[in-house]
């Protein structure tokens, strides 16, 4: 079956913008001179310069149609292809929900600026500048804001101020206290939660909202390429814990309108989590301490959680049986390790690979992970 594509409008719940250079210095006052998120040719590369580091070079997160595996990335704009939509179409992609790259998945770099003025009106600016970008066609490009968390009050203005103006989702770190502020669980967050379900924005945790600078190093020596498989997969374990914070924390009880939703996770780990949180859950005594809590985790996660999936196959089909209401289809897109299809990917394209693992599934569930279920949560028509 190779036509899953043509039936559905398939939703991609996770995908990346390459910022165009300019996104800050062009929206910022130039008093910031060089300390604002800029563009510098290093040695015949473009590298992002946040302060006085190199944060990252945008090749690296753009591979779409490279020649090559981590480390090598393509070395400038020049090398990076442009035409979204029309690659879209080619995938037979209807609409992708958009992450970024620059500020970290939860906006934890702009914290290298070490000025609150200045961290705050990069926040600002991307969103402004992700607005504007996804107006191209603001059906299918689905901007998710981000946050300057480390401030409670202007994280809810910023999300009062951008909740009417097509932002569909927040995006915020799975681990806030990797970053010195509360754990998710921790009741400084309250009103940030109260806000949201107000304004009927999901939250959005992204696998690398977490401090993995230490997850980073290869203690062992064991070489460039295997050691970024060993974070990317781990990565997964990291966004379990904020899983665990939710729910374990009471923000599910307290908020059961607000939904949050694990990206670029996998999924075919999620019911032995959820196994896991139930059985501690009864055993550990939980309900008698906590008799308001009226559900049990795995029923928490199927009324309000969500994760997302895009290479799996012997596990993809059990989590899909268990929680079909609650798994996304993503491809990653631009990314190293995405479903992008280029000469550095090993993986089937999207069409192929979902024909191959998700074909003998009930249309029922199809219409669920490809369609319903993403655009229920972004609001996507």
């Amino acid at each position: 079956m190779t036509d899953l594509f043509d039936r559905y409008r398939v939703i991609d719940a996770d995908t990346h913008l390459t910022e165009q250079p300019d996104v800050w210095i062009s929206r910022l006052a130039r008093k910031w001179g060089d300390r604002l998120p800029h563009i510098e040719r290093r040695d015949g590369e473009d590298a992002w310069v946040i302060g006085d580091d190199v944060a990252f070079k945008p090749g690296f997160v753009s591979m779409v149609g490279f020649d090559g595996t981590v480390p090598e990335h393509p070395a400038t704009y020049d090398d990076i292809p442009a035409a979204r939509l029309a690659h879209m179409d080619s995938l037979g992609i209807y609409a992708q929900i958009l992450y970024p790259n620059v500020g970290g998945f939860g906006s934890h770099t702009f914290l290298r600026l070490n000025e609150p003025e200045l961290m705050m009106e990069c926040v600002r600016a991307y969103n402004d500048f992700l607005i504007d970008w996804s107006s191209a066609d603001a059906k299918r490009l689905v901007p998710v804001m981000a946050l300057p968390f480390w401030d409670l009050d202007a994280s809810i203005q910023e999300l009062e101020r951008r909740a009417s103006n097509g932002h569909k989702a927040v995006l915020f770190p799975s681990q806030p206290h990797d970053f010195k502020a509360p754990a998710l669980g921790h009741r400084h967050w309250h009103p940030l939660w109260a806000a949201a379900e107000q304004a009927g924005l999901p939250f959005s945790f992204h696998i690398g909202g977490q401090d993995l600078s230490g997850l980073a190093k290869d203690r062992g020596g064991i070489g460039t390429k295997a050691n970024f498989a060993r974070l990317s997969s781990l990565s997964f374990i990291e966004n379990g814990k904020g899983l665990a914070e939710l729910i374990f924390g009471g923000i599910c009880h307290r908020f059961p309108r607000l939904d949050f939703v694990s990206v670029e996770s996998g999924a075919g780990w999620i019911p032995s989590l959820l196994e896991a949180f139930d059985w501690q859950w009864r055993n550990g005594g939980v309900a008698k301490e906590h008799p308001q809590y009226g559900l049990l985790p795995s029923e928490y996660f199927r009324r309000q959680i969500y994760a997302c999936f895009w290479f799996e196959r012997d596990m993809i089909g059990p989590a899909l049986a268990l929680y079909p209401d609650n798994i996304l289809y993503e491809t990653d897109f631009p990314h190293p390790t995405s479903m992008s299809p280029g000469p550095a990917t090993p993986a089937l394209p999207p069409r192929e690979y979902a024909a191959n693992a998700l074909g003998t599934l009930p249309e029922a569930t199809l219409a669920k992970v490809l369609h319903d279920n993403a655009a229920r949560v972004y609001g996507v028509h």
